[in-house]
């Protein structure tokens, strides 16, 4: 459990996201204090594995769909490990400070990810290690990336596009998430509350709900055991197309050049005159009745637009369909076209 957690007003979150605070009394004015760069927030929950040798980079680079050969010291990446199936197993934050490889994961997913990285490491001169405990994660409105002298950061990319890829839906200004601002800052875990300083803090509820606002998915909330990086639009910041073989690399060229992502990914305004909003996992279905057509993965209030959901639904689904989810009634806003 986190010690910013003792902080005044600080309510503990649920689910992925317990151990550190879901909010600390008002979750929309510390959305709009996150929005205009002024709060931090407390993801000291999230795992950071590190990577060691002189073979790191290439060695990261053949397991997982980034290219990371040759990454510059303090310039961030994201990349995902895929099942040999190409559905989405983790997704890795990456950043090098030219000696160590620097990983952060969704929360508890750590240990099976330094597990599964040792394993493969046969012959390579690299060291993997799990370093939670001895490391904390604070979220920032900030696109800097760090300088020497400063603790490493990871820049979240998104929404790119990064590299040679590919984009299922809007590019540039038209997206939503352009102009997001947002990284990771790894800190040692015993100076963190010395490390947010005098700064407001933010809960997740906040930090999710501009997350939703951007489109950005989230592994282990926005993805199931099926999941495919096409389906979320994930390609953008996490899949270099054109890079040597890895995990799961035939199902993502044969989706992109042959086909299209069984499911997509939909943004979606809910119905918030009701004192209740639906949760994630709910069933989607149509406003006149059927069976389900999607789920929802992620639902959020923003402090503006009020309830916000993403959601995976059917490809072929019309995108003109208002939707039901509990009884609150959902109209979409295609995120990955059909």
């Amino acid at each position: 459990m986190s010690v910013l957690l003792e902080r005044q007003g600080a309510v503990d979150g649920t689910g992925v996201d317990a151990g550190v605070a879901a909010h600390y009394g008002n979750p929309h004015r510390e959305q709009r204090l996150l929005a205009e760069g002024l709060a931090v927030v407390d993801l000291s929950h999230r795992g950071v594995v590190t990577v060691t040798g002189a073979d790191r980079l290439s060695w990261l680079h053949s397991l997982t769909t980034q290219q990371l050969v040759d990454l510059p010291a303090r310039r961030s990446a994201e990349t995902l490990v895929l099942s040999p199936k190409g559905h989405v197993e983790h997704a890795l934050h990456v950043v090098d400070d030219g000696t160590t490889t620097w990983i952060t994961t969704e929360p508890g997913a750590a240990a099976a990810v330094a597990g599964w990285l040792d394993s493969m490491r046969f012959m390579l001169r690299v060291e993997v290690a799990d370093v939670s405990e001895a490391y904390a994660v604070l979220g920032e409105p900030v696109a800097r990336e760090s300088v020497d002298g400063e603790p490493v950061a990871w820049v979240d990319p998104w929404p790119g596009p990064v590299g040679d890829t590919f984009c299922y839906g809007p590019e540039g200004d038209d997206h939503p998430g352009h102009g997001r601002a947002w990284r990771e800052l790894l800190v040692p875990r015993s100076e963190l509350a010395a490390a947010v300083g005098d700064r407001p803090l933010a809960g997740t509820w906040a930090a999710e709900a501009l997350r939703v606002a951007a489109w950005r998915p989230r592994a282990g909330v926005d993805t199931d055991h099926r999941t495919i990086p096409h389906e979320l639009d994930w390609l953008r910041t996490a899949v270099h197309l054109h890079k040597g073989c890895y995990r799961g690399q035939e199902t993502v060229a044969r989706v992109k050049n042959l086909g299209r992502p069984p499911r997509r990914v939909v943004f979606l305004h809910l119905d918030g005159s009701g004192h209740v909003i639906p949760e994630a996992g709910t069933e989607l279905t149509p406003l006149e009745g059927g069976r389900a057509v999607g789920r929802l993965t992620t639902v959020a209030r923003h402090a503006e637009d009020g309830p916000i959901a993403l959601a995976l639904v059917k490809r072929n689904l019309d995108p003109g369909m208002t939707l039901l989810a509990d009884g609150a009634s959902a109209a979409q806003t295609v995120v990955v076209a059909g």
